[in-house]
């Protein structure tokens, strides 16, 4: 039998403190989870195909079916814009929204993301789950510099995309009241919503002192419509809710009494500002 010295217990207890001090290091630091960390903002990106459409250097079709109408070619959506196919569109519901597209499969490709809003549908685009047919300046804009040309020949691309916050500095959210609206039906179209881009919902509110949110309907693409049968108290506050996030804002009193049918109206606030 070995008899415990003192020499003995040091080493024993040297050994006991090495073995604790490794330990709660190891449980303290994980090496894998920070590569793990890494891997998800890279993997946030997802495949997609792209087309192009329109004029090399346009803005696609005049607004196309989210009914932006010339606006698409104007700041701040400059062109930067997309045809989405049925899972980017969603019945309209997608209209807005934002995306950052890049791509490297093509020796034209920079590999740099830029920023595209839906403002239109690309019904046919069912290749693939998801399919952006942007403007021929968009598509461009993916290439290195100069090449957007020999990029925009390669006709169709296998591209990355992945969602992003709109931003639209100093501007503030639009509406468009749509030529048909009269005393007893409104519509209007929404446009330039920071954030998310796309709305779930809108509700109205007739009069200032009125307390009664009524619910508006999509009418087709960014435009939603009241159909009262009675006539309507303006001026109106608008509720906007947006699609992901769920935030909602009111624009309050943005059209005013005496609105006229064609004319747009800005409102003092946006989402995120």
């Amino acid at each position: 039998m070995t008899s415990i010295t003192p020499e003995n217990m040091f080493s024993l207890f040297t050994f006991a403190a090495t073995v604790s001090l490794l330990f709660n290091s190891c449980y303290g630091f994980y090496p894998k989870l920070l590569n793990a960390s890494f891997a998800a903002s890279e993997s946030d990106w997802s495949p997609a195909g792209a087309t192009w459409y329109g004029s090399p250097t346009g803005a696609g079709s005049d607004g196309g079916a989210c009914g932006y109408g010339s606006s698409v070619e104007q700041a701040p959506f400059s062109a930067m814009i997309s045809a989405g196919g049925p899972s980017l569109f969603k019945s309209g519901k997608g209209c807005g929204a934002c995306y950052e597209v890049k791509c490297t499969a093509n020796s034209a490709c920079s590999g740099n993301p830029v920023t595209v809003v839906i403002t239109d549908e690309c019904p046919g685009c069912v290749s693939e789950s998801v399919h952006f047919d942007l403007s021929g300046t968009a598509f461009g804009a993916m290439a290195n510099s100069g090449r957007a040309e020999q990029l925009r020949n390669a006709g169709v691309l296998q591209i990355q995309y992945r969602k992003v916050e709109c931003n639209y500095p100093g501007t503030t959210i639009a509406f468009h009241v749509d030529s048909g609206s009269n005393p007893n039906y409104f519509a209007t179209l929404v446009e330039y919503e920071n954030g998310d881009g796309d709305l779930s919902s809108v509700d109205l509110k007739q009069a200032l002192d009125s307390d009664y949110w009524q619910p508006m309907q999509q009418s087709w693409g960014a435009v939603w419509k009241l159909d009262a049968g009675s006539r309507l108290q303006a001026p109106f506050s608008i509720r906007l809710t947006s699609l992901e996030s769920g935030k909602t804002i009111v624009a309050a009193g943005v059209i005013p009494a005496g609105w006229e049918p064609g004319k747009t109206y800005r409102s003092v606030v946006n989402f995120n500002a």
